[in-house]
C-alpha cells in the first residue's frame, strides 16, 4: 500500500496505460489513506468520493477499449479550494461560503486536468482567500504537516501540500498568490511551481492587468512537475481566454537552452543570494543551499553571490497585498466580519490606512523590481537562493502579528522573516519553483528556489531535474507513512 501511494504519477500513469494498475484500485486505496490521514492532517474540505469513483470506473473502461488515453489518465488529484471544481462547492476557505452551491463549471486548470484523464477526487483546505502564509482558520480548523502535526503544512495551497507529501494522491494543483505554492511546498518536502504570468490561465481575476496570481503544480517529483504543467500550460479556449489578458498576449514557451541537454553545465552562470528582504536566514538551510549550488558547480556551472543592492520592496508589497483584501472583502463585513479569520480581519485594517499615492507608488515599485530583476538575468541565466529562511512554522501560529525566530533572533512577521524569497516573483511574473534542498535539525525539510527568465519553465524544471538526480530525496517520507 505504501508503495502504491508514493508512486510518481508518471509511472502510475504507464503502469495505467499498461494495463498493469487499476484507476478504480489506485483510487480505492488513495480514499482509504485520506480517510486513515484526515483526521490527523485535516488538509480535505471535501471529499468526492462517488463521483471520483464512477469517472475511476470509465476511465478503466477506456483502458480496456485501447482507446487514446491523456498523459494524467487514471491519476486522482486534489484541488485547492479557491478553485472550481464541477459538483463540488468553493468554499475559499472561509465560513462566508459554508452554504455555496456546488459550482457548475470547473476552472480552466481543472478542466485542463480532467481532459488529460485525471480523477479529480477532493478539495484541499487553503486558509481564508488564501491570505495567510499558514493553513488554519475559522471555516476548517488547522492544516497539519505531515512531518510533524506540530508544525504548520505551510500557506495557502497548505492542503494540497500535506495531502501530496503523506501520499494522498501522487500530484495536485495549488495556487499562488504570495508564495502559496512554494512556500507549503517547501515547508512538507516537495516540487512547487510558480509559472510564469499568464502561462496558465487565471480567469477568475478581478483586476486581470494587476494580477499575480498563479495556479501550478505540487508533486513529489520534478518528473510529475514537467508533466503536470505541461498538461496545465497555454491560452484558454476562446471564453476564458478573453478574461485573462495576461494569458491572451502569452507567447510559446521558450525552448530549452542547448546547455542544459546534457549533464555538463559548464558556461551556465548562477547567480545566488541567500536573503532577499529577510534579515537572517538559518545556518541549516544555508548549509543546505550551498550545498545544492556545489552539487551544480561540480557539473561545471559558474556560480556568483549577487551583491547588487536590491529593493524587494517589502513595504510597497504589503500595500498592494492588504490594500487588495480590504477593497475585495469590504462588501463582506457587516454580515461576516465575527465569522471571519482575525488575520484577514488585521490585513485589511492595515490595508485601509493606505493612501490612493501609496498604492500608486507601490504599483510603480513593482515595474522597477521587474526591471531590477530583468537586469539580473542578463548577467545570469538563473537565479537561486532559500525558498524561505527557516523550516516550518508551529501550526498555531499569529501570521498577521507574531515574529518569526530564525536561529533564536526575531526577524519580523511572516511576510518579512519566513517567506521573504517568494512574493517578489509573483510582482515580477518570472517563473519560480522549490524543490527539497535538505533537513533541518527538527527533522523537517527545507527547500531551494531557482528563478528564470520569462517563458524558461523548460529551464528551471530541467535544472530542478539535475539536482534531483544528483541529490535524491524520495526516499524521504514523513514518519509513519512508509
Amino acid at each position: 500500500m505504501s508503495d502504491l501511494l508514493f508512486l510518481p504519477a508518471h509511472r502510475a500513469a504507464a503502469l495505467i496505460r499498461g494495463k498493469r494498475l487499476s484507476p478504480v484500485e489506485y483510487l480505492d486505496a488513495v480514499l482509504a489513506a485520506v480517510e486513515g490521514q484526515q483526521p490527523r492532517l485535516n488538509c480535505f474540505v471535501t471529499v468526492m468520493a462517488e463521483e471520483a469513483r464512477a469517472a475511476a470506473k470509465a476511465a478503466e473502461a477506456a483502458v480496456m477499449a485501447g482507446g487514446p488515453l491523456g498523459p494524467l489518465h487514471g491519476i486522482p488529484i486534489g484541488v485547492k479550494d479557491l478553485l472550481d471544481v464541477k459538483g463540488a462547492p468553493t468554499r475559499m476557505g472561509s465560513r462566508i461560503f459554508d452554504a455555496a452551491a456546488p459550482a457548475k463549471a470547473d476552472a480552466v486548470p481543472v478542466a485542463r486536468l480532467r481532459a488529460a484523464g485525471a480523477i479529480l477526487f477532493g478539495k484541499t483546505t487553503t486558509p481564508e482567500y488564501g491570505v495567510k502564509g499558514l493553513t488554519d482558520g475559522p471555516a476548517f480548523g488547522i492544516t497539519r504537516n505531515p512531518w510533524n502535526l506540530d508544525r504548520t503544512a505551510g500557506g495557502s495551497s497548505g492542503g494540497s501540500a500535506a495531502a501530496v507529501a503523506a501520499g494522498l494522491g501522487p500530484i495536485a494543483l495549488g495556487t499562488d498568490g504570495a508564495g502559496s505554492i512554494r512556500g507549503p511546498a517547501a515547508c512538507c518536502g516537495l516540487v512547487g511551481l510558480k509559472p510564469t504570468l499568464g502561462a496558465i490561465p487565471l480567469e477568475g481575476a478581478k483586476d486581470g492587468f494587476g494580477n499575480n496570481s498563479y495556479s501550478g503544480p505540487m508533486t513529489r517529483s520534478v518528473t510529475d512537475a514537467a508533466l503536470m504543467y505541461g498538461v496545465l500550460r497555454g491560452p484558454a479556449d476562446a471564453d476564458p481566454l478573453a478574461r485573462d489578458p495576461w494569458s491572451a498576449g502569452a507567447g510559446p514557451d521558450a525552448p530549452l537552452s542547448p546547455g542544459l541537454i546534457g549533464g555538463d553545465l559548464g558556461g551556465l552562470r548562477i547567480g545566488y543570494m541567500m536573503r532577499c528582504a529577510n534579515p537572517r536566514v538559518a545556518a541549516e538551510v544555508e548549509a543546505g543551499t550551498r550545498a545544492a549550488l556545489a552539487a551544480y558547480a561540480d557539473l561545471g556551472a559558474e556560480l556568483e553571490e549577487v551583491t547588487d543592492e536590491i529593493d524587494w520592496i517589502e513595504f510597497e508589497g504589503r500595500v498592494l497585498y492588504q490594500a487588495n483584501f480590504t477593497v475585495l472583502l469590504a462588501a463582506q463585513l457587516p454580515r461576516w466580519q465575527n465569522a471571519m479569520d482575525p488575520v484577514t480581519l488585521e490585513f485589511m485594517r492595515r490595508g485601509e490606512g493606505f493612501s490612493l499615492a501609496q498604492f500608486r507608488e507601490a504599483q510603480f515599485a513593482r515595474t522597477r523590481l521587474f526591471r531590477q530583476i530583468q537586469a539580473l538575468l542578463e548577467r545570469y541565466d538563473v537565479l537561486m537562493m532559500p525558498t524561505m529562511s527557516r523550516t516550518a512554522l508551529p501550526a498555531v501560529f499569529d501570521a498577521a502579528n507574531e515574529e518569526v525566530v530564525v536561529d533564536g533572533v526575531p526577524c519580523g512577521i511572516t511576510r518579512q522573516g519566513w517567506t521573504s524569497p517568494q512574493y517578489p516573483f509573483n510582482l515580477t511574473g518570472h517563473p519560480a519553483l522549490t524543490l527539497p534542498s535538505g533537513f533541518g535539525a527538527d527533522g523537517l525539510p527545507f527547500g531551494l528556489q531557482i528563478v528564470g527568465r520569462w517563458r524558461a519553465e523548460a529551464d528551471v524544471l530541467r535544472l530542478a531535474a539535475i539536482l534531483e538526480q544528483a541529490r535524491p530525496w524520495a526516499q524521504h517520507r514523513p514518519p509513519g507513512l512508509g
